[in-house]
């Protein structure tokens, strides 16, 4: 389990919310066997989508950001629902490079600089609303800023952190966006700039004992805030049997008959590793 806390500042125009996500980080690493740098990059990317779906309208809405900057890690995505629960995919689990030049998890190196971050939000309309802008920095959260500030022109502050320990179990992870509405005064913005130069990083923090709640008032300090969420978000996988069935029958009829060919076929689900056995007969029952 992780929490989300979201704070708003007293005249409204700044809002800022902040995940402590050590648990889904490690689950991440648990179903996907990732090393330790793509532990790191998962788990922010995973982080910034929570972050983001939690800020969605309705009940049912979703968002997916994907991240290909042709590094070694290949594509990165994650999927969140409207509770800012999440589940996350990656091409290559297991990238072995060098620390950065800064002693730490070289992130954008596994990630790459070189292509694009896409966002898809399912809103329950029509067609989805997809936004891209290129990869600047491959750290993801300079990504998920120059995204919020280009592609919805809201200006902000992405903070992601995952901390991974020697035998690759993960010791802290978090992050916070802070939003800052058209109407906020330039006071206001100036005080956001202080208070976001004086922050230690986010795994710092957490490692000091300062909890999220704390981390979550600390960002928008000076600004009267107060707390206007506190939820348990999770790890959490929607694959169904039905759903995968669903996906099998939209490969076409030609391609079902190819797979009946064998007595059995497994599809393996790529968020969780849920393996659905299907007979012969059962794919035939799927032609039909």
């Amino acid at each position: 389990m992780g929490r989300i806390i979201r704070t708003i500042s007293a005249d409204a125009s700044v809002v800022a919310s902040a995940i402590e996500a050590r648990d889904i980080v490690g689950e991440i690493e648990r179903i996907h066997k990732t090393s330790a740098v793509t532990t790191a990059a998962l788990g922010r990317l995973a982080m910034a989508t929570s972050l983001m779906g939690f800020g969605l309208k309705g009940k049912d809405d979703t968002i997916t950001i994907r991240m290909n900057g042709n590094g070694p890690a290949g594509t990165i995505l994650a999927v969140s629902d409207s509770y800012g629960n999440v589940k996350a995919d990656i091409y290559n689990p297991v990238v072995e490079i060098p620390l950065n030049k800064y002693g730490k998890l070289d992130v954008a190196g596994a990630v790459g600089r070189d292509g694009i971050l896409s966002v898809v939000k399912d809103l329950g309309l029509k067609e989805p609303y997809i936004g891209q802008v290129p990869i600047i920095s491959g750290e993801i959260a300079e990504d998920i800023t120059n995204y919020l500030a280009t592609s919805e022109q809201v200006p902000s502050v992405c903070a992601l952190g995952v901390l991974v320990n020697p035998d690759l179990t993960v010791n802290s992870a978090g992050g916070f966006i802070i939003e800052v509405l058209p109407f906020a005064s330039e006071e206001t913005i100036a005080v956001i700039e202080q208070n976001v130069k004086e922050l230690q990083s986010v795994t710092k923090m957490l490692s000091q004992g300062i909890t999220i709640e704390e981390i979550a008032m600390k960002v928008l300090n000076g600004l009267e805030p107060n707390v206007l969420d506190d939820f348990v978000v999770e790890y959490k996988c929607d694959c169904s049997r039905q759903r995968v069935e669903k996906a099998l029958i939209s490969i076409g009829k030609k391609d079902l008959q190819e797979l009946s060919e064998d007595n059995e076929i497994s599809v393996d689900c790529h968020f969780c590793g849920e393996k659905y056995v299907f007979t012969k007969e059962e794919i035939i029952s799927l032609i039909k």
